[in-house]
């Protein structure tokens, strides 16, 4: 990796929930690993009328609530040496003069990190490019999900590539830096055993699930207009799938990895009208239990409207419709509000066409490959072996070869920390592509229009359980069934 260059690191939104919980604490780790380079300046970016004292106590609250350890103050001296703050309104582009002021342009590399709705992404830009702060060093981090259909997303993406080059934007999906994530490809393309059982011909099926405790946690607006699809679907699953299913590139340049990954979003078969109540289940959570706790239901979240029909809960069966992928299910799971927090993917083998072992193996055992995001990340292999013993009969048990990527004593490296000096950087392999997001947004567009269009409504599921029953109903009608979870 290359030797990291200082520069002026922009927090547009620092004062919001995604600066607080990620940006911040990540900076703080950095700094306490000595990545970030002496020279750096950290620059805050919004409209209160700060002064220095003000928006240090509020880092400093920051860290205490989301960081993972107790700050070290000797640490915290020199990170907080780097603060400056800017009170600028984003939607007056001449304001943004005052940035420009605290800038070194000669001596450091400007990143642009928008921590904002994508609403605010064009009036960053108009007052980036008015203010001549968009030079080609620059680079400007966007967070998902960009826009709310294609056609928005392509404004906003037009918007950006006016001011700046492919090569300066920064898509950031935190799952492409999840430790699990970043080892798929390792673990798919160096092992030989992998690289070759990997497709129709060994694989029966996979399941992906993102499963969460959690409401809406303060972004009733947000949510609201947006549901699980488009927040959920659209930006983390489609990028795993994508990178379960893409063939091997030619090496592991970011073009060779985008390349092999567009070609699988492209290769997706079409959702619509047609065929939407065959392949989508929609859920809403009501009032449950979570760990013993009491949790209202969606539509008692203050100040929603008490006829919303936004799902937060989604599972639907994806076919890819290619030689190496053709009759393999791809099934997606994402809700809010369910029974345990986990995300996985789950790979299902075949059955064996002659099993010499079936009168001991009646329980009918499929080997399964389970690739944990979180928590506990890790790889574990399901396999039987012979239990040990003086019988002559075989008598199989299921045997776990279980590789967690973490020891207990180990810090697990956050997404963002990754990321964020991965921007410093300037390497753009874990990012995302507006190519990526424009097919994706030509996938999911058609599923959104198709519910609209047959009035499909979210189903109700308590709060605590797996979701609607429906969405068991959708797997099992394959002969399937959804990973259970202990």
């Amino acid at each position: 990796m290359e030797k990291i260059k200082p520069c002026d690191f922009i927090i547009f939104g620092v004062k919001g929930d995604l600066s607080k919980r990620k940006i911040l604490p990540s900076l703080y780790y950095l700094e306490k690993t000595n990545n970030i380079h002496n020279n750096t300046c950290v620059i805050g970016v919004g409209r209160s009328k700060w002064h220095k004292i003000d928006y240090i106590n509020m880092i400093r609250k920051s860290l205490v609530t989301f960081l993972k350890e107790k700050i070290n103050e000797k640490i915290w001296l020199k990170f907080i040496s780097r603060f400056k703050f800017c009170n600028l309104d984003v939607y007056y582009s001449d304001n943004f003069i005052k940035l420009k002021k605290i800038l070194d342009q000669k001596n450091r590399v400007s990143i642009n990190y928008c921590a904002m709705p994508s609403s605010t992404f064009s009036a960053i830009c108009d007052g980036l490019g008015k203010a001549k702060i968009n030079k080609k060093t620059s680079r400007i981090v966007i967070e998902k999900p960009l826009g709310t259909n294609l056609e928005s997303y392509n404004y906003i993406n037009k918007k950006i590539l006016k001011y700046f080059n492919e090569s300066q934007v920064y898509r950031i999906d935190h799952y492409l830096g999840k430790e699990t994530i970043l080892n798929l490809l390792a673990f798919r393309f160096s092992n030989s055993f992998f690289l070759n059982n990997w497709g129709n011909h060994i694989i029966d099926s996979v399941q992906i699930t993102v499963s969460e405790e959690v409401g809406i946690e303060g972004r009733i607006e947000y949510f609201d207009k947006t549901g699980q699809i488009k927040d959920m679907i659209q930006n983390h699953l489609l990028q795993i799938l994508s990178i379960i299913a893409m063939e091997s590139p030619k090496n592991l340049n970011t073009n060779s990895i985008r390349e092999k990954k567009i070609k699988i979003v492209r290769s997706l078969r079409k959702i619509d009208y047609n065929n939407i109540n065959e392949k989508i289940v929609l859920g809403q959570y009501t009032f449950g239990k979570i760990n013993g706790i009491n949790v209202p239901g969606y539509l008692d979240e203050i100040n929603l409207d008490k006829n919303s029909n936004t799902e937060t809960f989604v599972s639907l069966r994806v076919d890819i419709d290619n030689l190496n992928w053709a009759g393999v299910p791809f099934y997606l799971r994402s809700g809010k509000r369910l029974k345990k927090k986990f995300s996985e993917i789950v790979i299902y083998f075949k059955n064996l066409p002659i099993n010499l072992f079936k009168e001991f193996n009646k329980k009918n055992f499929q080997n399964k490959l389970i690739i944990r995001l979180q928590p506990n990340e890790g790889v574990e292999m399901q396999i039987l072996n012979k239990l040990p013993g003086l019988k002559n009969k075989y008598e199989l048990q299921l045997t776990k070869l279980d590789f967690n990527f973490y020891r207990n004593n180990e810090y697990k490296t956050d997404a963002y920390e990754l990321l964020i000096l991965e921007i410093m950087h300037g390497i753009q392999s874990h990012f995302v592509s507006c190519e990526e997001l424009e097919e994706s947004w030509k996938w999911i567009d058609p599923i959104i229009n198709g519910c609209k269009i047959t009035k499909k409504k979210p189903i109700l599921y308590k709060s605590g359980s797996w979701g609607p029953e429906e969405s068991n109903f959708l797997i099992k009608k394959d002969g399937r069934e959804w990973n259970k979870y202990n």
